[in-house]
């Protein structure tokens, strides 16, 4: 019987300009490593997570070459595209011939630019997608509200979630949707979107983490760099 693992993949292939650095923000220092670091340290202590991807922009060759130097572990580059779900592609087209024969029968999609996701959170993530198909990690949006009009304010918006990453989903039937939206030249906010519209998978949801933060502006650094410190 074929032995059956799941893949990690880190998304750095965008340019993260709105944190006011000259180069991509997910190779900036933070806590004594570069950003995205963390994320692959944090999947490589994943027991079932026996493939890792690392999305990189061709211009950050030799940035991803120091990162993956200092990192103990075989992590596998692909170069991004356009958009983050080109660059999706690109990896699950990288990983095509392990999800087809059934090798790789799961998938994690993480932004690099979340540094402080945990072992914990990317395991239950697997756990909920290996059970149910799809899993996304989400916090509560208390202060979300609707509006009523395009000048008023209605009322709080019940269950709403704020989705994090990583998002996994069965192998076969994500490459298939992406595959699908690629041919119909339909561009979705996220992964679990690209999958509600081409796949019959309902995404189910597990309960995110408060520091699963997505480091954007300048002072996201800062607050990573006290929660990474202290662990």
């Amino acid at each position: 019987m074929r032995e059956t693992t799941a893949a990690g993949v880190v998304l750095a292939s965008g340019a993260g300009t709105r944190v006011g650095a000259a180069l991509n923000k997910v190779y900036l220092p933070v806590a004594g490593r570069r950003v995205v670091a963390w994320s692959l340290a944090a999947f490589d202590a994943v027991p079932g997570i026996g493939v890792l991807v690392l999305v990189i922009r061709p211009q950050d060759t030799e940035l991803a070459g120091e990162v993956l130097a200092a990192h103990p572990g075989p992590v596998e580059l692909v170069h991004g595209g356009a958009t983050r779900q080109a660059s999706e592609l690109n990896a699950l087209r990288h990983l095509a011939p392990r999800i087809e024969d059934g090798t790789v029968d799961a998938v994690l999609l993480h932004d690099a630019a979340r540094p402080l996701v945990t072992r914990e959170l990317i395991g239950s993530v697997l756990a909920r997608t290996r059970c149910s198909g799809a899993a996304v990690p989400g916090v509560a949006a208390d202060d979300v509200v609707s509006m009523a009009a395009p000048d008023t304010v209605a009322a709080a918006l019940p269950g709403a979630i704020r989705v994090q990453t990583p998002q996994g989903f069965r192998a076969q039937p994500l490459l298939a949707a992406y595959e699908q939206a690629e041919a119909e030249g339909f561009l979705g906010t996220d992964t679990a979107s690209c999958m509600e519209r081409f796949s019959a998978l309902p995404v189910h949801w597990v309960p995110g983490g408060a520091e699963n933060l997505k480091i954007t502006y300048p002072h996201d650094l800062a607050v990573a760099e006290r929660l990474l410190s202290r662990s």
